[in-house]
């Protein structure tokens, strides 16, 4: 399938979206025909007098004005356009004649087709509009985080790849394994071009990934260079989708009635994009995201403090709100020790070590190890 560039994708990309809602609402057409045909040839031959279809001519002149009749304007005239028009024009006289009143059919069959058209087509808005959702949570679900993930979503070419992976899938290939191979050569490509260019063999861990280190991030596939200060970015590094940002901004929103500007805090706070991976994370593990939130409504000690830093206790209230198995009770957990979240998170800092082997490289993920630890002696 050859997709628009990115110059010619808007006007194009509309038209071609409005003419396969229109193909495939003639294609349902066409479906419910072949289907009411067969109820009446069926009758027919029970009854031992199947009539021979009309003569497809004449059946094509008479069809033609019962369909512009009773079907919109681009609906009908792409079924006078197509290819097997006689054919549908002999089914649909054939029906008349053996008495079905298409006067009251076709109607109900113009609403059938409108209503696949116009799904068609909202489908084919929504994909521009939210920017490819599902793959992005594919790409999440599949890819650690880190410049590879980064690249295919920031990249020019995003729409067309992720048009792409839906048709693939439509046809039945594994697209999560087309992109984990993928993934180890783009790996090599960074490494490769990363030397060429003279870069730094293992990147610096930034500030905000460095901070965020802890109950924020425990559990989280976090990239070492987390960016919170770019928050297009950082919901692109952690693969959140504009309308998954969106969709979860109002999830908590509705989880606080009332306190709608409080909500806009907790939204606009720098650290959202780590409340919103956590709430994808949960999602795709089939975890019950409202039912956490409620808490927000039931344990109001967040309100308790200086005004100005409501947004910063609204994060930690969340997180834990999260983080708490459904059923436990609203309200502060035990202190959580920083270092100890450090140790044990698989998404950030020391890399998961045997049975407790002091780290090796402090601050990078274990999917971003630059290789092997270096052996220091036995474990225990």
């Amino acid at each position: 399938m050859t997709m628009p560039t990115p110059e010619e994708r808007p006007g194009e990309a509309f038209a071609e979206a409005a003419a396969e809602a229109v193909q495939t609402s003639v294609m349902a057409f066409r479906l419910v025909m072949a289907i009411a045909d067969a109820v009446r040839r069926q009758q027919q031959k029970r009854a031992g007098k199947e009539d021979e279809l009309p003569d497809a001519e004449k059946a094509s002149a008479e069809a033609s004005e019962e369909v512009k009749k009773f079907l919109p304007d681009d609906i009908a005239t792409a079924l006078l356009e197509g290819a097997d028009w006689p054919q549908l024009a002999q089914q649909l006289m054939a029906l008349k004649r053996a008495g079905v009143d298409l006067e009251t059919m076709l109607p109900r069959v113009g609403e059938i087709t409108v209503t696949v058209r116009d799904q068609v087509a909202a489908n084919a808005e929504k994909v521009a509009r939210e920017g490819t959702e599902e793959w992005a949570k594919a790409l999440r679900e599949t890819l650690p985080a880190g410049p590879v993930r980064e690249a295919i979503l920031s990249s020019p070419a995003w729409p067309e790849m992720a048009q792409t992976m839906a048709t693939l899938n439509e046809r039945g290939v594994d697209v999560r394994a087309i992109l984990a191979s993928a993934h180890e050569e783009g790996v090599g490509v960074d490494q490769a071009v990363a030397k060429v260019l003279s870069a730094a063999e293992v990147p610096t861990t930034s500030r905000d990934a460095t901070l965020s280190y802890g109950p924020l991030t425990v559990g989280l596939d976090i990239p070492k260079d987390l960016d919170l200060g770019d928050r297009e970015r950082a919901l692109r590094q952690l693969s959140i989708s504009p309308s998954e940002n969106q969709r979860f901004g109002r999830m908590v929103r509705e989880a606080m009635p009332g306190a709608e500007r409080e909500a806009d805090l907790l939204v606009s706070a720098r650290q959202w994009p780590l409340v919103a991976a956590r709430m994808a994370d949960m999602e795709s593990k089939g975890q019950p995201v409202a039912e956490h939130l409620a808490r927000l409504s039931k344990d109001t000690s967040w309100q308790e403090g200086p005004q100005s830093q409501v947004g910063r206790r609204l994060v930690q209230a969340v997180n834990d709100a999260l983080r708490k198995p459904v059923g436990m009770p609203a309200g502060p957990g035990p202190k959580v020790s920083t270092a100890a979240a450090r140790s044990t998170s698989p998404s950030v800092g020391p890399t998961k070590a045997a049975k407790g082997a002091a780290p090796t490289t402090p601050g990078v993920a274990a999917h971003r190890e630059a290789g092997p630890a270096p052996k220091t002696g036995k474990t225990r």
